[in-house]
């Protein structure tokens, strides 16, 4: 999305679809101020009627070496704060995508382990849709921070709780091999 020109007042002038119908925000390495800017003119132009949606809500993107990006999160909430109004989120930890994908295929929970890094997206969706969860140590998450949640007093903290963990998705290769 390029600006127009050099003042806010021009950025209003370029042309916008009369097709389009929602706003998607996921990962984005060219994010842009001009991109924010027509994402905020499609939804005040179709109102409540043009739909707002975000991949995921993830903050930071971990990287070998203890490294970090920002994550979709940070993208979704410069449009959330610009439009003033929240995203729909497809993604962990909200059960849609897992609806859709158990909609479509015969998926028993009871017989589904859900496999993550993230306690408040992967552990959470996972226990949300009554699935094993398996926390991997290999992400955002310590193990220290897990056990404070289970060791709360809080019910909410207690569904970032993960029913196992591993230190790394490297150790279930000897499960799968049996």
């Amino acid at each position: 999305a390029a600006l127009p020109g050099p003042a806010p007042a021009d950025w209003v002038q370029a042309p916008l679809d009369p097709a389009v119908r929602a706003v998607l925000v996921g990962f984005d390495e060219h994010f842009s101020y001009a991109k924010l800017c027509q994402a905020l003119r499609y939804l005040l132009r179709g109102g409540p009627d043009c739909l707002l949606v975000g991949t995921n809500r993830d903050h930071r993107l971990p990287l070998e070496g203890g490294a970090a990006i920002p994550g979709t999160g940070c993208l979704v909430k410069a449009v959330e704060t610009a439009a003033q109004r929240e995203a729909f989120i497809v993604g962990k930890p909200n059960r849609f995508m897992f609806d859709c994908v158990a909609g479509e295929f015969d998926v028993d929970p009871a017989r589904t382990i859900m496999v993550g890094d993230r306690l408040d997206t992967d552990i959470l969706m996972g226990n949300s849709c009554g699935l094993t969860t398996l926390l991997t140590l290999t992400g955002v998450t310590a193990l220290d921070e897990a056990r404070g949640h289970q060791d709360s007093e809080c019910p909410a903290r207690h569904s970032l709780v993960p029913d196992y963990y591993v230190d790394s998705i490297a150790d279930l290769l000897p499960a799968l091999g049996e």
